[in-house]
């Protein structure tokens, strides 16, 4: 099929949406700015709010069966402060991950008004999803769950409930590497209490029963241990595909790339921002809480998805 001198090409061979639809790209764009990023599955809701329970409870157990009992106070202190900042950093870039729209292309805006806006070459080929009759950006898959394309997109992850795209995985990244420290920190503190409580035969190591902080720091230990081999293969995975260029999908079809790939430490600046600097570790960056009370008492539209 040929349009205004370029060529669209559509797999399943979807028509275009007709000249009398009323889908405006405008307005679906602003109206996309005005909305918070949610996706409404229900296995994903499930595993982000497993994800707050699990950490939830490793600080339930380094606070109150491991800190707080013990008679050394900078070292309750120090740890504590050290543990229950980063389960803070943790938790929020899980919600910056789960909540930011990872580069979602407008839905329907496959018309002939919107691409003769796009002022293409003569014979260049474009791409339409046929499933949300969306023009494709180059580097954009489809995602069955979020039900939209996603430029960019390295996979979607049920336990932040979203998929991890351009937009949003810096925070992802932040997210593993957090939760991966955490947890190498609860597994250092079972070592150091398992070895005290041994010493000291059970009798003040704990305010709890010997038994019942027997049972909390091995399924502790369990669930650090688990948790940091799955996060810290994910951080070094994503490490690598941002320094790549390329993401897990374009690596796993061994798609060719038809895109100049960047350096390695234009990579990470791109995803992460700028120059090196504090703010590359910290989720709280952009973040702008005015804009969120703003779109709450105009009472609009909460949900993107």
């Amino acid at each position: 099929m040929q349009s205004s001198g370029h060529r669209f090409r559509d797999v399943e061979h979807h028509p275009l949406l007709a000249d009398n639809d009323t889908y405006d790209s405008s307005s679906s764009e602003a109206d996309m700015a005005e909305r918070v990023w949610f996706i409404r599955d229900g296995c994903g809701m499930v595993c982000a709010i497993m994800t707050w329970l699990l950490v939830v409870y490793a600080d339930f157990v380094v606070t109150f069966v491991m800190l707080l009992p013990s008679k050394d106070f900078w070292y309750s202190v120090i740890n504590g402060v050290l543990f229950n900042c980063l389960a803070v950093l943790a938790l929020s870039s899980h919600l910056r991950t789960m909540l930011t729209d990872p580069g979602a292309v407008p839905k329907g805006n496959a018309t002939k008004e919107y691409m003769d806006n796009l002022q293409l070459k003569p014979g260049e080929v474009i791409y339409k999803c046929p499933k949300c009759c969306s023009i494709k950006p180059e580097r954009a898959h489809h995602c069955s769950i979020c039900k939209r394309c996603i430029r960019k997109m390295d996979h979607h992850c049920p336990w932040v409930n979203n998929c991890v795209g351009e937009k949003n995985q810096r925070f992802f990244v932040l997210f593993t590497m957090y939760i991966a420290l955490i947890s190498a920190h609860a597994l250092i503190l079972c070592g150091f209490q398992f070895f005290s409580c041994v010493r000291g035969q059970w009798t003040e190591c704990s305010d709890f029963s010997p038994p019942v902080t027997v049972i909390l720091m091995i399924f502790l230990c369990l669930e650090g241990f688990l948790f940091l081999t799955f996060t810290a293969v994910m951080f070094g995975t994503q490490i690598h595909s941002i320094c790549n260029d390329e993401t897990e999908i374009e690596r796993l079809k061994s798609e060719k790339p038809t895109w100049e790939r960047r350096l390695r430490w234009e990579g990470m600046k791109s995803v992460f921002g700028g120059q090196p600097s504090l703010l590359w570790i910290n989720p709280f960056a952009g973040f702008r809480i005015r804009r969120l009370l703003l779109r709450a008492k105009k009472g609009g539209p909460e949900f993107s998805v």
